[in-house]
C-alpha cells in the first residue's frame, strides 16, 4: 500500500483541464462529464489516488466520449487528492480517509443517479485506488463491463467473484500487482467460462503508466494509447 509507485510522475491538477463539463453533482458528487447526455451507455472513469482533475484522465474521458459514450469522472476523493509532499499523510495515512469500500458505495449511487436519467447500460474503468472499485462493482453485477489498470488492493478472491465482462491491463514493473498476480487473475478467469475477460501484461511499463505516463517519452505514450485502445474495445464489445 506504501509503494512509492503510487506517487511516480504526479499529475499537476487542473480543474478547468478538458473539454467537457464539471457539474456539482451525479448522485452526491462533482463531476466531470463529456460527451451528449443523450447517450443511454455510459463510462464511469475512477481515478488513482490523484483524483478527477488529473488532465490525462481527463484527456482519456474526452476520447471515450468521442466514442459516442457519456463519460463522468466523479470526485471520488472529495476534493481531497493524495499529495505527495505531505510528510503527515503518506498513502497509508490518507487512504484511511478514502477506503475503496466508501469508493463502490459512492459508485453504486452515481450508477442509479444515471439509470434514472435513462442510462441503460454502465460500464466502469478504474486506475490503480479505482481498480478496486471497479471490481467490488464487477462483483455485485451493478456494472454491464469493466476495464482495471494497473490495479491496485485487487485480490484471487476479487476476481473469483467477478460476474461482469472484465479486461485487466496489467504493467511489467509493478509491486502492487505483479505480473505473477496478474497472471493468476488470468487462470482464475479463464477458468470462469460465463464471464468474459482480457487479460494482458504491458511490457517495459511501471504502474501508473497508463494515465501518468511522460509526454516526452514516446515508448510510455505509445503504451498507454495502446491501453487506452484496449480498453475502448472492450466497451464497445460489452457496453450496449
Amino acid at each position: 500500500m506504501a509503494s512509492p509507485q503510487c506517487c511516480d510522475n504526479p499529475p499537476t491538477l487542473t480543474p478547468t483541464a478538458g473539454g467537457g463539463t464539471v457539474v456539482d453533482d451525479i448522485g452526491g458528487l462533482k463531476a466531470y462529464t463529456a460527451g451528449s447526455a443523450e447517450s443511454k451507455l455510459a463510462v464511469i472513469l475512477i481515478s488513482d489516488v490523484y483524483g478527477f482533475e488529473a488532465p490525462k484522465l481527463r484527456k482519456i474521458a474526452d476520447k471515450v466520449a468521442a466514442s459516442g459514450f457519456f463519460v463522468i469522472v466523479p470526485d471520488f476523493l472529495y476534493g481531497d487528492p493524495y499529495v505527495p509532499d505531505n510528510a503527515e499523510r503518506p498513502v497509508p495515512v490518507w487512504i484511511q480517509s478514502h477506503s475503496p469500500a466508501k469508493g463502490c458505495e459512492d459508485a453504486k449511487s452515481v450508477i442509479t443517479t444515471l439509470k434514472n436519467k435513462g442510462i441503460s447500460a454502465v460500464g466502469a474503468a478504474g486506475y490503480c485506488w479505482g481498480a478496486k472499485v471497479v471490481v467490488e462493482l464487477a462483483k455485485s453485477g451493478d456494472i454491464q463491463s469493466a476495464v482495471m489498470l494497473h490495479p491496485s488492493f485487487v485480490t484471487v478472491d476479487d476476481i473469483k467473484d467477478v460476474k461482469t465482462p472484465i479486461a485487466i491491463l496489467g504493467a511489467e514493473h509493478d509491486h502492487l500487482s505483479p505480473p505473477e498476480l496478474v497472471k493468476q487473475f488470468e487462470e482464475v478467469l479463464a477458468a470462469k467460462s460465463e464471464v468474459k475477460s482480457f487479460v494482458k501484461i504491458f511490457p517495459g511499463v511501471p504502474h501508473g503508466w497508463s494515465v501518468r505516463y511522460k509526454d516526452d517519452d514516446e515508448f510510455a505514450l505509445k503504451s498507454a494509447e495502446e491501453a487506452f485502445q484496449d480498453m475502448l474495445d472492450w466497451f464497445s464489445k460489452y457496453l450496449k
